[in-house]
């Protein structure tokens, strides 16, 4: 395995594995979960590339990259809401953690790849670089996640009782209309 297949290895792992956190059922914990995730991905890709990381720094390292993690907090305090809410603020966080990963990881592998740690990052370059992976990191969690879902089929009624859970939330104003289309979407293509 050469070290591109390698650090994609590690990191598609992670992506999945922080997916997984992000459907903790307990509002905050998600996020715990998920940093602890990051940060043993990113030793692990410094050992990869032969870089060194005081691990002390690499939670302030992802909190600075990832910014006030507002989408990731409201999703996790949906998760609050009895009946619906874990399910709805799983979902979308499921897909908001594996995307963080993703792009934290992009960060780390274009300054491991030539030999650089976090001290000399950019921050500026840096945030700009998490924020454009990040986008591409709900594709690849997306896309993940829906790998196995064709063996997965759920039953639906479930569906369309959670579409209708949904819509109660939306007229309630507890999600918007966009986060109602977005998991209406989801929701839809496992039919």
């Amino acid at each position: 395995m050469d070290k591109q297949e390698k650090s994609s290895s590690i990191v598609r792992s992670h992506v999945i594995y922080s997916m997984g956190a992000g459907l903790v059922p307990i509002p905050f914990a998600d996020i715990a979960a998920v940093t602890a995730i990051q940060i043993d991905m990113l030793t692990q890709l410094a050992t990869h590339y032969d870089v060194k990381l005081s691990v002390i720094d690499l939670p302030t390292i992802i909190s600075a990259l990832t910014g006030s993690s507002l989408a990731k907090i409201g999703s996790s305090f949906v998760k609050a809401i009895p009946g619906i809410g874990p399910v709805v603020g799983g979902l979308s966080m499921s897909i908001l953690s594996g995307a963080s990963t993703y792009a934290v990881a992009q960060v780390a592998i274009n300054q491991f790849a030539v030999g650089k740690d976090f001290s000399d990052m950019d921050m500026g370059s840096a945030k700009r670089m998490y924020n454009d992976a990040f986008e591409q990191g709900k594709q690849y969690a997306f896309n993940l996640e829906h790998e196995n879902k064709d063996q997965e089929k759920p039953k639906k009624e479930d569906i369309f009782a959670k579409l209708e859970k949904l819509g109660e939330l939306r007229d309630k104003e507890l999600i918007t209309d966009d986060e109602f289309k977005l998991q209406k979407q989801k929701l839809l293509e496992r039919l």
